[in-house]
């Protein structure tokens, strides 16, 4: 079946119909005519896939990786990269145009960097002693050499770990890089019998939560900022966007003369720390234990004293929160804000909110609960994840009754 490509969706799939349907299809881009198979029919929409490109799009590139279009790592990589950004801003375009009553006009352009090499974290999987990534929606195992998101230290250990003989009994492994330090942590699930020529090459080792190397983290960069990462750290995984994503919050922050900050779901601390020097006070709430034993830790690294944090759920302990603080940084999982901490950011945030998104759809959401007491000063898309078709988002929003 031969068809026409008018747009791609949210998640870089051509859009078409047959019929009354609409129908998506991998790997197609806007204004192509393809032909198509693997046709599947849904209650509401089609399903399908690309067979044989008839008319090629300009905007088509010719991919790199010789894992394309099989593993589940990337899938826009046939989108020319200026393309995939603006891409990304007309997302969110869409989704406040047709959600919202806010005005287009606050969308930026997306912020962006490199499109290859800058991950600092891979999570691979083993089978029959074969380590790659799976194929898109399947558990089928893609044996990979490389891959062209990461950072090439991490791809070093790839190559490393092929070479060793005894992978069949291991079911995951996962490595991750210290931004500019190029430390190395390799955490392994499963039985490794013979593990000694690993520590050669890895700065920190673990293999069932257990440490075997000499230290137990390592050491990232943000900017100026040193912070530790350890085994269960959730840590941004490029480099360079996330400082810029986090001199913005500081530009903010400053700006606006801000004086308390709170920084909830605060992780490891890593907003937080950033922005300190530009604020009286930071109190950063987390419900992951682990996060905020490494946040006090990253406190002490970099010798700041007016930065606090309590473990627990955001919803939970905001209410019992006594001091005064007027600005907000809320950085929440891809579920976004509980009803709770909407609640409570409605009533008890004085001046600025900023919402850092890895979600465009949850954002939105919260956006309109916001919009009431609330202006939604920007919204800036930042291509935190290129060659695939997430993106993170930061917005900036002042409430309405305080002006600047």
């Amino acid at each position: 079946m031969k068809i026409e490509i008018e747009k791609l969706d949210h998640f870089a799939r051509g859009i078409t119909k047959i019929g009354e349907k609409i129908c998506f299809v991998e790997n197609a881009l806007p204004n192509e005519i393809v032909e198509i198979d693997n046709i599947k029919e849904k209650k509401k929409y089609f399903e399908a896939s690309t067979k044989h490109i008839i008319k090629e799009s300009k905007d088509r590139i010719k991919t790199l990786c010789k894992y394309y279009n099989i593993c589940g790592g990337c899938n826009i990589e046939h989108l020319n990269y200026e393309v995939e950004n603006i891409y990304k801003k007309e997302k969110l375009v869409e989704l406040i145009t047709h959600h919202t009553d806010l005005n287009k006009d606050i969308i930026k352009d997306t912020i962006y960097d490199k499109e290859y090499y800058y991950r600092n974290k891979i999570v691979l999987h083993v089978k029959d002693g074969k380590l790659g990534l799976f194929e898109r929606k399947t558990n089928k195992l893609i044996e990979i050499d490389e891959c062209l998101l990461v950072n090439n230290k991490i791809n070093e250990v790839i190559s490393f770990l092929k070479n060793i003989n005894n992978l069949k009994d291991i079911e995951q492994v996962t490595i991750k890089v210290g931004n500019k330090t190029n430390e190395v942590m390799l955490i392994i699930k499963g039985d490794l019998k013979e593990y000694l020529s690993l520590l050669e090459i890895v700065d920190v080792l673990i293999i069932n939560n257990k440490v075997l190397s000499n230290k137990s983290s390592i050491l990232s960069y943000i900017g100026d900022k040193k912070y530790y990462i350890s085994e269960n750290s959730f840590f941004q995984v490029n480099e360079k966007i996330t400082e810029k994503l986090y001199n913005k919050i500081k530009d903010e922050i400053e700006s606006y003369n801000v004086n308390n900050v709170l920084d909830l779901y605060c992780g490891t601390g890593t907003i937080g720390i950033y922005i300190c020097e530009k604020v009286n006070k930071v109190l950063g709430i987390e419900i992951v234990e682990d996060g905020i034993k490494d946040a006090i830790r990253n406190k002490e690294l970099n010798n700041i004293e007016n930065i606090d944090f309590k473990v627990g759920k955001v919803e939970e302990l905001i209410n019992d929160i006594e001091d005064d603080y007027s600005s907000v940084i809320v950085d929440p999982p891809r579920s976004g804000l509980d009803n709770k901490v909407i609640k409570y950011l409605n009533t008890k945030i004085k001046d600025l909110i900023i919402y850092v998104s890895c979600d465009p759809n949850t954002l939105v959401r919260d956006l309109k609960l916001l919009e009431e007491n609330y202006k939604v000063l920007e919204l800036t898309p930042y291509n935190m994840f290129p060659r695939t078709y997430h993106v993170e988002c930061i917005s900036v929003l002042e409430r309405k009754s305080v002006e600047k």
